[in-house]
């Protein structure tokens, strides 16, 4: 899958709200907080389904009620059209 210009990822993600893109590891990110560790849990579990069922699996790491995502096709080598599409659908997992 071809990765995303700089000016579609930029578009893709004004349509993304949370999400911004980390030239340090060119990955799209997002940060999300929650009331507590269960919550958070529950989130990545969520999470973990959906990517699962979508074949694309994020990098993640979670700190008790805070989980940080990181999204790109590493086979491809930078953003893509699949990273969009799974940041959205958690997007609407955290509600």
């Amino acid at each position: 899958m071809p990765t995303l210009t700089p000016s579609e990822r930029d578009k893709a993600l004004a349509t993304l709200p949370g999400w911004h893109f980390d030239t340090e590891v060119n990955a799209i990110k997002r940060d999300f907080a929650f009331a507590d560790f269960s919550r958070a849990f529950a989130f990545m579990t969520r999470v973990a389904l959906a990517a699962e069922k979508a074949g694309h699996h994020p990098d993640w790491s979670n700190s008790y009620a805070e989980v940080m995502i990181a999204l790109s096709t590493h086979s491809d080598g930078g953003v893509t059209q699949k990273d969009i599409a799974l940041a959205k659908a958690i997007n609407e997992l955290a509600g």
